[in-house]
């Protein structure tokens, strides 16, 4: 059940240069792990801003959602729910609230006050001699409270390049034209986001369920069927460390970037990108950057004249692609649940875990569509690839040697998982690399756990897109 080593006697024992070189990136890379999940705890984390956008996509949508489906959909009061979560944040957060945002909350409040109240507009006004004044025309304009046209208003919102919700409530305050505000223009729109982020993932956990389910009673029944040989590259854990360790982590996450970052934001400069596609552009040459001296190491290492097995030494497998992308996709529905689970879990006692992967807030602030091109390119390939390679591919079998195939998965996982750099998304990334080291070995092809690995990031990448305002 274990799976069969990938050669059939020991590994010779590596020279002394080479253990003592695997030691010092194993002590270099546990640094860096520890430094980098210490550092994770002062990063921002993406989840207050997800939880804004869905509140304010709930408040703008709540007109066009049918009576009956409101509780479940927006909750009895959404603009009330959004006011106090924007509060919160704002009290939370130890660094003075964005201009914006002040401005969110005083159009919240003054679009539940009594006509009576909005005559003493205290936020309003102490925004007004806070801001520049390239954008204090729009604080007058709400004080003095006379109708606009939509061709004013947008003149008056362009210098805050404000989201739609702000949009829909400066709209209500300067009335103009009639139907021109963003919850009328966009109603089936709004609704239709609204339910993919919202029914969508209850009906994936749903279906995540009943096959968990149905994965248990097959494996109580004894029906499940045997894992192939765990077949995989004739590496030693020396190897495995100099690749990982030493080539990865020390070289492609230290090195590199002090070599290549500095040239390519010159170049990137000298093009005059827009920021956004320069941060894209700069995510995506970086990443692969980082892949270049792992991928020659192992290039370097695997051996020339050996016959290989069928499948090669990563196992590929990508044919037949059908079997592949619904391997990948049942697996996917299945660990969904449980990394929900563990999120859910992690947030009930750990009130503020740390930040999450800097890459969601560049998809979910960036509205250029070269930049979110370079994004996905990155989330959807080359990171799917690289890491599976790496983790499922080369750790995993060769782990298993000495771990068999559970020990080798929950190894891999764990590695997964801390080279993440995030301490609020440790609990959840091991589960993930469970399910992806579990498909690896019980399906013996690295390409399933790829297409795995792709439909996640593409689930996640779906998700900040449909809240991206």
């Amino acid at each position: 059940m274990n799976g069969t080593p990938s050669r059939s006697g020991p590994p010779a024992a590596p020279p002394g240069w080479k253990a003592l070189l695997a030691l010092l990136s194993l002590v270099l890379c546990a640094l860096l792990w520890v430094g980098g999940l210490i550092d994770s705890l002062e990063r921002p984390s993406v989840v207050d801003s997800l939880s804004l956008r869905q509140l304010e996509l709930g408040a703008l949508a709540a007109e066009a959602v049918p009576q009956g489906l409101r509780p479940v959909l927006t909750g009895e009061a959404p603009r009330q729910d959004l006011r106090e979560e924007l509060r919160r944040q704002m009290e939370a957060s130890e660094d003075p609230p964005l201009a914006l945002r002040r401005l969110e909350l005083a159009l919240l409040e003054r679009s539940e006050a009594a006509p009576a109240a909005l005559m003493d507009d205290t936020g309003l006004g102490q925004l007004a001699t806070q801001v520049e004044a390239v954008r204090r025309p729009l604080i007058e304009a709400l004080l003095d409270g006379r109708p606009v046209d939509a061709q004013r208003r947008r003149q008056l919102l362009a210098p805050w390049s404000a989201p739609q919700m702000v949009q829909q409530l400066v709209c209500e305050q300067l009335p103009g034209d009639p139907g021109a505000c963003p919850a009328e223009e966009r109603s089936l729109r709004l609704l239709l986001t609204l339910l993919a982020v919202t029914t969508l993932p209850a009906l994936f956990l749903l279906l995540g369920v009943a096959l968990l389910l149905r994965q248990g009673w097959m494996a109580w029944r004894q029906r499940l069927p045997a894992a192939p040989p765990l077949l995989g590259p004739p590496l030693s854990p020396v190897d495995v460390t100099l690749v990982i360790a030493g080539g990865f982590v020390v070289i492609g996450e230290v090195v590199v970037p002090m070599v290549v970052q500095p040239p390519l934001q010159i170049a990137l400069q000298r093009l005059a990108a827009p920021r956004a596609l320069s941060q894209g552009l700069e995510v995506l040459v970086l990443y692969a950057a980082l892949m270049t001296v792992p991928l020659l190491l192992l290039a370097l290492m695997l051996p020339r004249r050996t016959p290989r097995p069928a499948g090669g030494w990563l196992q590929w497998k990508w044919w037949p692609v059908r079997s592949a992308v619904s391997g990948a996709l049942v697996s996917l529905l299945m660990v969904l649940p449980v990394v929900t689970a563990s999120s859910w879990v992690i947030d009930r006692i750990w009130s503020d875990p740390g930040g999450s992967n800097p890459l969601l807030e560049l998809v979910l602030t960036s509205a250029d569509p070269l930049a979110l091109t370079c994004f996905a390119l990155t989330a959807l390939v080359v990171a799917p690839l690289f890491e599976e390679l790496l983790f499922r591919g080369v750790l995993l079998p060769v782990a298993g040697q000495r771990l068999g195939g559970a020990g080798a998965v929950i190894l891999s996982a764990a590695m997964f998982a801390i080279a993440h750099l995030s301490l609020a998304e440790l609990a959840p990334l091991f589960v993930l690399g469970l399910g992806l080291g579990w498909l690896r070995w019980r399906s013996g092809r690295l390409g399933s756990a790829v297409m795995m690995h792709a439909l996640w990031n593409g689930l996640t990448f779906m998700n900040l897109l449909f809240l991206a305002d």
